[in-house]
């Protein structure tokens, strides 16, 4: 009884989304073409942007607010940098002395002093300040072209997640229409006698699970949207077309020159040598400051005509502080701290290099050689199999049992050879986050 309810309850949806003529596939379909008309009411059409993979990246570059902030990091770096060049101000000071006692006032006896003072840096502090800026600049603006590379693989892995989400959708489409038309002959033929009930139920089955399959494609696509339109900072409204397939591109890099192009030119391989280069120079500027600076002063003072003095008066002075106790002796020892840390920073940065160089090539290599198996007769194997078993099966040469498993295989196959597609266009943008440049051969 409980396997007779089950059959009555698939019918019914199944036969309910038949008389409604596909109407979710219908739903589902113009969402995935992102085309969508205006109402009887007049309502206005949802936006639809079409982009290659190069327009989105360079949609990505002038819009995506995190790379706005990175850029905000270089301006900063510059502020600091103009600081670094800017002389000390000079120091101008005024003074009244009069004594009140004796008969004498401020009228007739007080005494007005003025004065200017300038603070001398020496020993080039100023001049490893402006070095320690600059490196920090260029540090700022490697990492600024990290954060490119970084957001930029995930716009590209991004825009090809959705492609594979329409491969994976229409690979499901395909197999719910093909097992669509047999549910519908073998309806006919358990309605005469020709098969049995039970075998009328695995095909619902398979029909149910194929269209599971189209829902849950349907689903992947729109997430793999939403995320990229976050990427590109588009509306939720805004449908995506995109326009470069997943296509399959032979790729034969050189490990060993990628190897040696990470080394020396990845943004943030850059960075942490200009960070380190930053620390020998503050470490310069630190040890600089063992020597004390000079500060040299001029003044005028005016009496009054009862002033114990001359009444006119020049002044000058020179000043230096005594390194008796502070020599810098703690800057130093922190800005050669500072000094190693980096180092060890820029060995570790560049350990990580070579192994994701490495790690990423040999992916690479490996998923490469799946996607040319797949090409080399298997996938046209897979998709004639099911074709073959489907006539078998109509004029009575294979079991129900047969179709089903041709039809699963057939499946399995073309999905895993999507994937293997994907994954290998996946590596590819890997190796070139890695390497930190395009790869072209």
């Amino acid at each position: 009884m409980v396997r007779t309810f089950l059959a009555a309850i698939l019918c019914i949806f199944i036969e309910s989304n038949v008389a409604l003529g596909g109407g979710l596939f219908l739903a589902a379909s113009v969402m995935e073409t992102g085309s969508v008309a205006s109402s009887a009411a007049g309502s206005p059409a949802v936006p639809t942007v079409r982009l290659t993979l190069d327009e989105a990246v360079s949609l990505f570059l002038r819009q995506n607010l995190d790379l706005l902030m990175a850029k905000y990091g270089i301006e900063s770096s510059k502020g600091r940098q103009v600081t670094a060049r800017l002389f000390p101000n000079p120091v101008a000071s005024m003074g009244l002395i009069s004594s009140p006692v004796q008969g004498r006032t401020l009228g007739n006896s007080g005494q007005i002093t003025s004065q200017i003072q300038q603070l001398f840096e020496l020993a080039g502090k100023r001049g490893y300040r402006i070095e320690s800026t600059a490196f920090g600049t260029q540090s700022a603006e490697a990492s600024f072209e990290d954060a490119v590379r970084q957001l930029g693989f995930l716009v590209k892995d991004g825009y090809y997640r959705i492609q594979l989400a329409r491969r994976r959708l229409a690979l499901a489409e395909e197999n719910r229409d093909r097992f669509s038309r047999i549910l519908e002959v073998n309806t006919i033929r358990f309605k005469k006698g020709y098969i049995a009930e039970v075998d009328l139920i695995r095909i619902r089955l398979q029909f149910i699970d194929f269209h599971s399959q189209v829902i849950q494609a349907i689903q992947e696509a729109e997430s793999a949207r939403s995320d990229l339109r976050q990427l590109l900072r588009l509306s939720p409204a805004t449908q995506l077309e995109l326009m470069t397939e997943l296509d399959y591109k032979r790729l034969d890099p050189d490990i060993l020159r990628l190897r040696s192009i990470a080394s020396e030119t990845r943004p943030d391989v850059r960075a942490k040598r200009h960070a380190f280069s930053q620390r020998e120079a503050e470490l310069r500027l630190a040890r600089a400051y063992r020597i004390p600076d000079v500060t040299v002063g001029a003044g005028y003072a005016v009496q009054g005509a009862n002033g114990p003095d001359n009444s006119n008066q020049m002044a000058f002075s020179f000043g230096v502080p005594l390194p008796l106790f502070n020599r810098n002796q703690g800057g130093i020892m922190e800005a050669e701290a500072a000094l190693w840390t980096a180092e060890a920073d820029l060995g570790k940065t560049l350990n990580q290099v070579d192994n994701q160089v490495d790690v990423a090539y040999h992916n690479l290599i490996e998923s490469r050689r799946l996607v040319e198996a797949f090409l080399d007769g298997v996938l046209d194997d897979a998709r004639s199999t099911f074709t073959i078993a489907e006539r078998a099966y109509e004029r009575g040469g294979v079991t129900l049992i047969d179709l089903l498993d041709a039809a699963r295989t057939s499946r399995t196959i073309q999905q895993s050879y999507i994937e293997a597609l994907f994954n290998y266009q996946r590596n590819v943008i890997q190796l070139e986050s890695a390497v930190g440049q395009e790869i072209t051969s």
